[in-house]
């Protein structure tokens, strides 16, 4: 489900806060210097319209300056390559992940759900799960995680969670421990790289949950 947007309208035909993108349009279509910025707080946007809009406009501009400068600075993801991610309902919680073409969004592979793990877990995992796929495949494409924990984990090869195993999360731990003895017994020539988000949005392989 969409998040529910309120709209301030500064300066257009009609002002005030409106609550769908079709009032707000009405209002500054073709309005030769209207002033508008949605929100997603109606409280928010009620505050917004007794103020000046460019303590709001500024801000939001400055923030589009510092993405397009991100961007810039980032260049664009390598392309072909493969992306992970994991989602947990709850921390812990009941976790799943997958890996996922970077271009086009398909599923390579699936896990889960997982009761009683973690996030962390899960994004460590889909890594290693990741790498053991391409292995298989003979690729030596990119693999790309947006999980800064994940890939410490991978490159020392151990696992630093404070969640004890206990009844239910005996696969997550099972998964572990092979994991990590993947890691101790394969090299590997894909190269792991951080997603920037800032720069190029949610990673593809995510579950669109937040």
């Amino acid at each position: 489900m969409s998040e529910k947007k309120y709209y301030v309208v500064w300066k257009g035909r009609n002002t005030g806060v409106f609550e769908n993108w079709k009032d707000c349009f009405e209002q500054v279509g073709g309005f030769e210097g209207a002033l508008y910025r949605s929100f997603s707080d109606k409280e928010d946007a009620l505050k917004a319209l007794d103020s000046s809009p460019w303590k709001y406009i500024g801000k939001a501009n400055q923030k589009a300056g510092k993405t397009r400068d991100k961007k810039k600075a980032c260049g664009n993801p390598v392309i072909p390559s493969i992306s992970v991610d994991a989602a947990c309902s709850g921390n812990p919680g009941t976790m799943e992940y997958r890996g996922v073409d970077t271009a086009s969004g398909t599923v390579l592979f699936h896990a889960g759900p997982f009761p009683n793990s973690t996030v962390n877990i899960g994004e460590f995992l889909a890594i290693v799960h990741g790498l053991g796929y391409l292995h298989k495949q003979g690729s030596t494409i990119p693999l790309y995680s947006d999980s800064t924990t994940a890939l410490t984990w991978v490159k020392n090869k151990k696992v630093k969670t404070t969640l004890q195993p206990g009844k239910g999360n005996e696969k997550s731990f099972e998964l572990l421990e092979r994991a990590l003895i993947w890691l101790q017994n394969h090299s590997y020539p894909n190269p792991l790289f951080k997603w920037e988000t800032e720069a190029w949005g949610e990673i593809p392989a995510d579950f669109g949950r937040k």
